[in-house]
């Protein structure tokens, strides 16, 4: 997956300070991020580049509307012959939510009609255009209110897009991921996870829960099926959003405790995490069915904190 999204920027993404200029002369400048009409010309470059347009907006125009007018213009499609837009003809923005730093952005249905690279390109298309506002550095994608259950994540970022090979490791981090024994007790075992350009620390440990323990001993903590739709930290709190559908599917509920107490200690092995907080499709709640989700989840007592 990291050698396909290297593909998918171009050279241009490095010239973000281009991007959302402002001068007292001329109208605001952001980049609509479009497909290489020919991919085969684009080798070396990626396939998404960028497309810099001057929007009439106001001085004190807000992150809402600036936002809405890039999508509005993205939706549209490109002006230049060499590019092309990776999102379906007759999409239209349903809605678009600004909460925090986070947009969800919510499509017609011929969004869902896409799938694969073309989805992936489509994604990234809407997510590198709306992240170039500081306000924004997460965006969530949904088709008439609903994620996509066949995506390998439900929320992004910019950093996802990685400008750096496959097998180019940035930095390591250790950590103690806990998985059941053969009793059911969750038990850590020592790992140092290897970190690329894009990867963030919460979100490798996401990644190795999901693919379970390396000691035979132990067994998976998380239910089969079970995914974590995007987690990202904010200040010391991580975040972890789950989707119903995926809840909704799996074969029961039983071994959902476990695998958010899994995730939970996971995640507080790290130092730069304090507490865990669990959204449901973007949205905080306290409980979803029998499954309680009590927020903030506190830090671990000193006896399990992580060594060094």
């Amino acid at each position: 997956m990291r050698r396909l999204l290297l593909l998918l920027v171009c050279a241009a993404l490095l010239l973000t300070g281009c991007q959302g200029a402002e001068t007292a002369e001329a109208a605001p400048v952001y980049a609509l991020y479009f497909q290489a009409a020919d991919l085969n010309q684009s080798a070396g470059a990626g396939a998404l580049s960028p497309e810099y347009r001057s929007f009439p907006l106001s001085q004190d125009a807000s992150a809402q509307e600036t936002a809405e007018a890039l999508l509005s213009a993205l939706l549209e499609g490109p002006e230049r012959m060499d590019l092309q837009s990776p999102i379906p003809q007759g999409t239209s923005l349903l809605s678009l939510e600004l909460a925090g730093s986070r947009a969800a952005v919510d499509l017609s249905a011929a969004y869902g009609s896409l799938s694969g690279v073309a989805l992936t390109l489509a994604d990234y298309a809407i997510t590198l255009t709306l992240t170039q506002l500081p306000s924004i550095s997460l965006v969530r994608i949904t088709v008439r209110g609903q994620e996509l259950a066949y995506r390998d994540r439900q929320a992004f970022t910019a950093r996802d897009v990685s400008l750096t090979p496959e097998g180019d490791v940035v930095s390591t981090v250790t950590v103690r991921l806990y998985f059941p024994d053969e009793e059911g007790v969750l038990t850590p075992e020592a790992r140092t996870l290897s970190l690329y350009e894009g990867d963030t620390q919460v979100g490798a440990v996401a990644q190795a829960l999901e693919a379970g323990p390396e000691d035979k001993t132990l067994f998976p903590a998380l239910p089969e099926g079970f995914r974590v739709g995007a987690v990202w930290l904010e200040e010391d709190i991580c975040y972890v959003n789950l989707s119903s559908a995926l809840l909704d599917s799996l074969p029961g509920t039983a071994a959902l405790p476990m695998a958010l107490s899994a995730l939970d200690r996971s995640l507080l092995s790290l130092d730069t995490v304090r507490a865990t907080r669990y959204l449901v499709d973007g949205e905080f709640v306290a409980q979803y069915g029998q499954l309680k989700l009590t927020e903030p989840y506190t830090i671990l007592p000193p006896e399990e904190a992580p060594e060094g």
